[in-house]
């Protein structure tokens, strides 16, 4: 829907609902990782009852939170690393040893989409030395089985990514399928700091409103894990946040103007709030989407980070 808040994170449509209010159909856990700190929260939407609520495909939402995310220390980006490997493992714990594609997602052109397409470029890509020298070859010792491919958006292409990569499946024959993709968010807390890795697949573009075909084990018929950043938030959302910072300042100094605004917006629940901001928008700004303005340094860092975690996850090279 147009009114609904913009975001592809499970863990924002789960705080969407009041506390109190029970989610029938999902279950929410979470931990810290014992290394790194990282906070991990899995959303598990169990059934159809839940998948409608939530507004997810039924499946494993597996949310970091990293504060660090965007920074540029190496030591703490090892520390993330392992955690998503880790992730991911829990997700699908013998992919190891199993024939993997990895396609990013997105136009390499435009740096907060550029995501996917750079995490290919860093990656250890291994399928023709397996081809040509075999599994067990002293050349391919501790490889693992990966190709990789940027398929590009369909405005370059003219062709859908879930064709590509059906076509790609079909020919090389790989057993699991991982798509990296930027993602959007509702929280300016989240943008660049967050990490999503689910085994439910992707629809691109739904974030930005501008779904496409879906990519997920059904209609790829292998299974698919997604890994997402969040590199732009809607406009409108930022708009939304400003307004519930003003009000519960203004619910701490009340005077007569505060009171009449008071009474007239805090009503409101967010989703209310939220169409409200969207309707007294310009125009112009309906469809704006915002990015910190270093996101090509931002982008290029986080691929290097997502692209070590799968390196090491295939290969088990010294």
């Amino acid at each position: 829907m147009n009114s609904s808040v913009r975001t592809d994170l499970a863990i924002e449509n789960a705080e969407m609902f009041q506390e109190t209010e029970e989610l029938q159909g999902i279950r929410i856990e979470e931990e810290t990782g014992q290394v790194s700190g990282i906070r991990v929260t899995w959303v598990t939407v169990e059934n159809e009852q839940g998948a409608k609520k939530l507004g997810k495909a039924i499946g494993d939402y597996v949310t970091l939170e990293v504060p660090m995310l965007d920074a540029t220390d190496v030591s703490y980006h090892r520390e993330i690393t392992n955690e998503v490997a880790e992730q991911i493992r829990r997700l699908l714990p013998d992919i190891k040893h199993k024939r993997v594609l990895v396609a990013g997602v997105g136009n390499r052109e435009m740096a907060p989409d550029a995501l996917g397409p750079m995490v290919v470029d860093h990656l250890f890509i291994t399928r023709h030395l397996i081809q040509e020298y075999g599994k067990h070859s002293e050349i391919t010792k501790g490889m693992g089985c990966v190709s990789a491919l940027a398929p590009g958006v369909m405005a370059q292409t003219g062709i859908e990514t879930r064709e590509i990569l059906l076509g790609t499946i079909r020919e090389t024959k790989p057993e699991v399928l991982i798509v990296i993709d930027a993602l959007a968010a509702r929280s300016v807390k989240r943008l660049n700091k967050t990490i999503q890795i689910t085994n439910t697949g992707i629809a691109p573009g739904a974030g930005v409103g501008n779904r496409r075909f879906g990519i997920d084990a059904e209609s790829m018929g292998i299974p698919v894990i997604a890994i997402g950043i969040p590199t732009v938030i809607d406009a409108a959302t930022i708009v939304n946040d400003t307004v519930g910072n003003l009000l519960a300042i203004m619910d701490e100094t009340r005077n007569r103007l505060s009171e009449r605004i008071w009474e007239g917006v805090a009503p409101f629940d967010e989703q209310e709030r939220y169409q409200l901001m969207r309707e007294l928008m310009a125009p112009e700004m309906m469809n704006m989407f915002v990015t910190p303005k270093n996101i090509d340094e931002i982008v290029q860092q986080m691929s290097y980070t997502l692209s070590e975690s799968l390196n090491s996850l295939c290969h088990s090279m010294a």
